[in-house]
């Protein structure tokens, strides 16, 4: 695919003719304008229909990892410049890591620094964006100086310095999400160099024609003479993690012990170089062939970071794309890979209760217990139980199992804390008056459940877990508002839900009733149920009840 790139015109201020320099490992698409002297990077991408000109405004600057996206226009005055980080004056900077998001304009004299997004439609004009900041859609920031690492909302318009020092800080899952971004970017650019080498694409096509199921493609990044059996998505994943400054772990753990979940650490990778880490990625396959092996990253907070599954007993090599923690835009907890298979991992806690124990622990969450009697949990009046301070989830399981006997024959149920918020994340009934709460095989089989309230409730549903109509009887009964939220399996990824309405239901039959047509709805979707407190304007429960 020919890169259409053309020399500066000659103007009364400048007659260099001076031509782009692209990177041999950057990808440019060729329905790009690309015009005078910009620079691009290493591992640059540059979307379908963007325009970068440097006819005007000269020079550009775009570093490596970058990623520019669909319709970006950059341009830059004649008059005005800023300084890079190289000291030298552009008429426009992009630094590192970078996401210049869909229909964004950065428009000269402007510096967007290391590791910035700019959302979509967003623009940046006569400014200086420090490095880290997340700028989202909509917004206009123009005059000003953001100081490093602040969070700019859509739509707003920050043109005063004053504005621009009053800003918030970036959290961590929005930083996520910003890593998250550049990775799926850098597998795309991957993807895009293949689709233009017939030595890459040739083999593709002929698996397809044999009608394989599963696709295992090589490393598909040309600029790379890296060997490799393991996916180009766990290929670009490893070089992410290194150019994020990431330790690289893996660990493994056999077929029966993998229901589980109690994982054992391979020999730790301390490598820098790309090469190396995959040798001692393939290295650690062979000596655990027939066994599940996952990899992750380790941040400087100590916390994992997109961990994915990349080999099972059967040999096949996981190949599934990023997996990254995907932050709600709430800040609830977020989906990280487990045992997967819905075994029991005790003998009291169902596998969907210890999938979110780990799910808590791998996103930072403290975790507590709390219970009621009877009589009081018509009333909503929970006690709280002794905290648990265990950091692994053997340790936390232990002591949910040790409150659950201390209070036989009442409800317990587990917390998840956001401490750095102070507020909940999660709140799950784990136990009732007649025993632990038991998931059944396949979470939907026909549910029979007896309630407080003077009589016995009997309710029968065809798609909902006893615990789900527990939570929908406790919402109600505590005076709570009832809603139900969609996302589909690309969105789930970033945690972009979308509200199906409130319920506004009298009776739990009623109640039931409506969130089963929200799954029947969806049922192609991942469906969670909402509790929400309107006296205090904050959610009480947030639980997925439905998987595609």
């Amino acid at each position: 695919m020919a890169v259409r790139s053309t020399a500066a015109p000659p103007t009364p201020w400048s007659r260099s003719l001076a031509e782009p320099d692209i990177h041999q490992t950057a990808f440019v698409h060729s329905s790009c304008n690309l015009i005078g002297d910009v620079h691009l990077g290493a591992n640059v991408i540059i979307a379908p229909g963007t325009s970068i000109r440097a006819d005007e405004g000269t020079p550009f600057h775009i570093g490596e990892n970058t990623n520019i996206q669909d319709g970006v226009v950059i341009h830059g005055l004649e008059q005005g410049r800023v300084v890079g980080d190289d000291g030298r004056k552009y008429s426009v900077w992009v630094g590192k890591n970078a996401s210049i998001t869909h229909m964004a304009l950065i428009h000269g004299p402007a510096y967007v620094g290391d590791s910035c997004f700019i959302g979509f439609r967003s623009t940046v004009f006569n400014a200086r964006v420090g490095a880290g900041c997340i700028v989202m859609m909509h917004a206009l920031i123009q005059d000003v100086e953001i100081p490093p690492g602040k969070y700019v909302a859509s739509g707003s318009v920050i043109t005063t310095q004053q504005q621009a020092d009053r800003l918030p800080d970036v959290q961590d899952q929005d930083q996520e999400f910003a890593h998250h971004v550049v990775g799926i970017n850098q597998a795309l650019r991957a993807g895009y160099r293949c689709a233009e080498d017939l030595k890459c694409i040739a083999p593709i096509r002929d698996e397809l024609t044999q009608n394989y199921t599963s696709i295992t493609v090589e490393e598909l990044d040309r600029s790379s003479e890296v060997a490799s059996k393991l996916g180009a998505d766990t290929v670009e994943q490893v070089r992410y993690l290194l150019e994020q400054g990431y330790k690289i772990g893996t660990e493994h753990v056999g077929e029966r012990r993998f229901r589980t979940g109690v994982w054992e650490s391979c020999q730790p990778i301390e490598t820098r170089s790309l090469g190396e880490a995959i040798s001692a990625l393939e290295s650690c396959l062979t000596d655990h062939s027939g066994e599940y092996v996952r990899l992750f990253g380790i941040n400087q907070g100590r916390k994992r970071v997109l961990e994915t599954i990349i080999q099972r007993p059967d040999g096949v090599v996981g190949s599934s794309g990023f997996k990254a923690p995907a932050a709600t835009s709430n800040g609830s907890y977020r989906s990280y890979s487990s045992n997967g298979n819905g075994a029991v991992a005790s003998g009291s806690l169902s596998a969907e209760t210890v999938n979110q124990i780990n799910q808590l622990l791998a996103s930072g969450y403290k975790i507590g217990t709390e219970h009621v009697d009877e009589r009081r949990f018509r009333t909503g009046t929970w006690t709280s139980s002794e905290s648990i301070e265990a950091t692994s989830a053997n340790q936390v399981v232990a002591a949910l199992e040790k409150c659950m006997n201390s209070h036989q024959g009442e409800y317990v149920r587990l917390i998840g804390i956001d401490s750095k918020a102070k507020r909940r994340v999660l709140e799950a009934i784990i136990q009732r008056p007649d025993g632990p709460v038991v998931a059944s095989s396949n979470g939907k089989a026909p549910v029979t459940s007896n309630y407080v309230g003077g009589s016995t409730a009997t309710v029968t549903s065809s798609s909902l877990s006893t615990e789900v109509v527990d939570q929908l009887q406790q919402l109600l009964t505590s005076g709570f508002k009832i809603s139900i939220e969609h996302v589909d399996k690309r969105r789930f990824r970033t945690g972009t839900w979308t509200s199906a309405g409130q319920i506004e239901a009298r009776s739990k039959a009623e109640a039931i009733a409506a969130v089963e047509a929200c799954i029947s709805k969806y049922s192609g979707e991942y469906v969670r149920l909402i509790g929400i407190d309107s006296s205090a304007k904050r959610r009480v429960l947030e639980t997925i009840i439905h998987r595609p």
